[in-house]
């Protein structure tokens, strides 16, 4: 039977209860993925203690999830086509579940990373195929609770893994953070077996496959993600590492290149880029993925920093931008269905931005309070860009590139991040440097003001020394962190004016996207 053309009398039937579970599933992967990439960053300290691990050291427990989980993003397509969408998801549900006991149960940095690394290669594929599933499991009537579902998920993982990272470190065990995933697996695991029906696989497809793009690809994305998360660490091209990565990287990127027009099959369809429609939502995700880790980092970083919180108590003020989400939950799928998928993203971005420019008068005296109105704003301005560019997304192409365009859209998103943290490295190592030279400048050693505060301060530390000497030396340094501090809170504040402006620039690019079209045909779900 021919399919109903658009604008058919026959309505789509509803989605059925098989169908709901395989999306359910989808969302509860996504949120176990997304969640484990911010709740190990409140137990960092704690973990690097017990596995005696450095600072430096210590960041490749959060590098190797990010390199590998951006490397199996895309590979996610090609995988579900060979092995098939359910074998695919057990297995990455399995696979992950065992690496995150591997993590709860190392006292080595080795083996930490090893299992941070396998969390993050099978947990990247869970995120692109649970919006696989709602785009191609679902009538097109009910996608925008789908992608409800799933949008929240992906938006509320990094936001409360701070806060349950801090709390189970704090009350139980950083162990836990690692171990709170294998009940959640379980769950996982029972829905994809009762609500994912058997694919046959294509095994014999493998030595056909694209391994120039699969090679080049995996090459070139984990060598780039190194390069931007140790870059700045390493003094970038001072370090013969990142020289020899940025090469390899350059190397792996033209390799899968080539391979989309040497291979009949490329693993990974940048041909879906020449949609000026997808395009655009790809480099829209790309900024707000950037400004998303970006202030993700920013302001806890001004919490401790600046006003002395803890990592839970800072994981508290970034939740608070998910409270929109679960207010505005019973309107979502009506807003994206609504169609006009134009004036929801340029009111997200709006909101998203007027956050940012909200933040940028901070003082040394601010605190948690001060960003409850911006973190709420932000909520809003997140959840109504993210949730319809989405949508967007799938909407832009057929149902046959669903997943190859979701997992375009996730690594965007990911690459975005890694690319803004980059960014923002050098912004604060510079911009910090110029605002403390400014401030000594300006600090006017004959000042009698100056003067008198620095005697006070002497005085007050040579009481407890009991030397006048080291009182001086203390007071010296109690003006010298000031100046510092005073240049970091100038610093941040230029961060969210800089982030905010970012977002303002990708109004025009609005004008391209294109709502998704009225009926999708039944016949390309198969």
């Amino acid at each position: 039977m021919s399919p109903p053309a658009a604008g058919s009398l026959h309505p789509e039937p509803h989605a059925t209860a098989q169908d709901w579970l395989a999306v359910f599933a989808g969302a509860l992967g996504a949120l176990i993925a997304s969640l484990d990439i911010s709740i190990v960053n409140s137990a960092l300290p704690q973990i690097q203690g017990e596995i005696g691990a450095s600072g430096t050291e210590g960041t490749w427990i959060s590098t190797g999830y990010l390199v590998s989980e951006v490397v199996m993003i895309p590979l996610s397509a090609w995988l579900s086509r060979t092995l098939g969408l359910r074998t695919l998801l057990l297995t990455c549900a399995t696979l992950f579940t065992f690496f995150s006991i591997m993590c709860g149960l190392s006292h080595t940095l080795a083996v930490m990373i090893i299992g941070r690394v396998g969390q993050g290669f099978f947990g990247g594929a869970l995120i692109p195929t649970a919006q696989t599933i709602v785009r191609t499991r679902l009538p097109h009537h009910q996608i925008p609770i789908g992608m409800t579902i799933f949008g929240l998920i992906v938006l509320l993982g990094p936001l409360l893994g701070p806060v349950l990272g801090g709390w189970l470190t704090e009350n139980i065990s950083w162990q836990w953070c690692f171990f709170i995933n294998l009940p959640v697996a379980i769950a996982l695991i029972s829905l994809l077996l009762l609500g994912m029906p058997h694919e046959k696989s294509n095994l014999h497809e493998l030595p056909h496959a694209d391994w120039l793009g699969i090679i080049g690809m995996s090459v070139g994305l984990s060598s780039l993600t190194i390069v931007l998360e140790e870059g700045q660490r390493d003094q970038w091209f001072e370090s013969t590492l990142i020289t020899t990565l940025t090469v390899a990287a350059v190397l792996g990127l033209i390799a899968t290149v080539v391979a989309q027009f040497t291979s009949p099959r490329p693993v990974i369809k940048l041909r879906l880029l020449l949609n000026r429609s997808y395009a655009s939502v790809i480099v829209i995700i790309v900024m707000v993925g950037m400004v998303l880790y970006d202030i993700l980092y920013v302001l806890p970083q001004f919490l401790n920093g600046v006003a002395g919180y803890n990592a839970e108590q800072s994981g508290w003020v970034l939740a608070l931008s998910g409270l929109p989400a679960f207010m505005l939950m019973p309107l979502l799928p009506r807003i994206l269905a609504s169609g006009n998928i134009r004036l929801i993203v340029a009111c997200g971005l709006l909101c998203f931005a007027a956050s940012c420019f909200i933040d940028i008068h901070l003082t040394a005296q601010s605190s948690g309070g001060d960003f409850i109105a911006s973190q709420i704003l932000r909520g809003v301005g997140q959840i109504l860009s993210f949730m319809p560019l989405n949508q967007a997304s799938v909407g832009a192409v057929s149902r046959a590139d669903a997943a190859d365009a979701a997992g375009l859209f996730n690594m965007a998103r990911n690459l975005g991040g890694s690319i803004g943290l980059a960014l923002l490295g050098v912004f604060i190592d510079r911009r910090v440097e110029g605002h403390a030279d400014m401030i000594r400048e300006s600090v006017n050693a004959n000042s009698p003001l100056l003067q008198e505060r620095m005697a006070s301060q002497a005085a007050f530390f040579a009481e407890r020394g009991g030397d006048i000497a080291y009182g001086q030396q203390q007071a010296l340094g109690q003006l010298a962190l000031q100046i510092h501090q005073q240049a970091m809170v100038i610093t941040y504040s230029e961060c969210f004016w800089v982030l905010g402006m970012g977002l303002i620039l990708m109004l025009p690019l609005i004008v391209l996207l294109r709502p998704p079209p009225a009926r999708t045909p039944i016949m390309e779900a198969h």
